[in-house]
């Protein structure tokens, strides 16, 4: 019953950096922020039409899956997807239906792919969260931004950052779990495979024989196997909506599986976690388990 929560609480503006750090980052909470970023420019001009305008023609890189699971257990492989480079005019035309396509595509690289990729719509939104800085006295290490199908998932997995979720349009449905349900959760290890198009068009599962092993859940918290995982009946899943406007904090060694609505716009803040005693929990946590998991 550690920090338990019934539901993610809804605050009704931005907090002071020293009652942010206070009543939710000190205690490793989430929320819901809203009126936090209305004063974007973005909340208003990000259409289809003026995306294509700004970024039109521009090569970007797009991950493409056969079924929407980018960076999941499939086939007893973990599998990334396809890092096509395409114009993004050209993903647009498949988001909004204009072409069709048998693959699910998003545009989600994680490696603050807004200012590397996206330097263009920066200045529609925050190149950091001023209250977040203050009060971790840190700058974020990445700003990302996401666009995608509705088929296209985030699996069951976990951050080593505390994450400002921003959503632009459309809507972000989350599955959270506190890191106090780390025992009900399994992981396992597996090859490291990507997704890649074969000469028809299909997909095959290429594996990266160099890579090490990758510790992953196989687990899809929507449609659990209980047989095969009994402990997570244990666990204590929590939900949330986060609407356009609306901002998540989603503190670091959370566990979150995303889902969204169809051509949902997002951009994230992924500050750095502090290596401290809740840290230290969370390995003692995870270590007790695999032992016990042993035993």
């Amino acid at each position: 019953e550690l920090g338990w929560m019934e539901s993610i609480p809804h605050l009704d503006g931005p907090p002071s950096p020293l009652e942010f750090y206070r009543e939710w980052v000190s205690p490793n909470k989430p929320c819901i922020i809203q009126n936090a970023i209305s004063h974007w420019p973005a909340l208003k001009k990000w259409t289809s039409a003026y995306l294509r305008e700004v970024i039109g023609p521009k090569v970007v890189s797009v991950a493409v899956t056969p079924n929407g699971y980018a960076d999941a257990v499939f086939q007893d492989r973990f599998v990334m997807p396809e890092e096509r480079q395409m114009p993004f005019m050209d993903f647009l035309d498949i988001v909004e239906k204009k072409v069709t396509s048998p693959n699910v595509f998003y545009v989600q690289k994680q490696c603050s792919n807004l200012t590397e990729e996206f330097p263009e719509l920066v200045c529609d939104v925050q190149p950091d969260i001023p209250w977040m800085s203050e009060a971790l006295g840190k700058k974020p290490d990445a700003v990302n931004f996401w666009l995608g199908e509705s088929a296209a998932v985030t699996s069951l997995h976990k951050d080593h950052y505390e994450n400002l979720y921003c959503v632009i349009s459309g809507e972000k449905h989350f599955l959270l779990h506190p890191p106090s349900d780390r025992p009900f959760i399994p992981y396992e290890l597996y090859q490291p495979a990507t997704y890649h198009v074969s000469e028809d068009g299909s997909f095959e599962i290429v594996d990266e024989k160099s890579a090490d092993k990758v510790p992953w859940i196989p687990l899809d918290p929507l449609n659990p196997n209980l047989e095969q995982y009994p402990e997570y009946a244990q666990a204590k899943p929590l939900r949330c909506t986060v609407k356009a406007g609306e901002m998540l904090y989603l503190p670091s060694l959370w566990f979150h599986h995303v889902q969204q609505s169809h051509g949902c716009i997002a951009v994230n803040y992924w500050y750095d976690m502090e290596y401290d005693l809740k840290y230290s929990y969370y390995q003692l946590l995870d270590c007790l388990t695999k032992s016990v998991k042993v035993l």
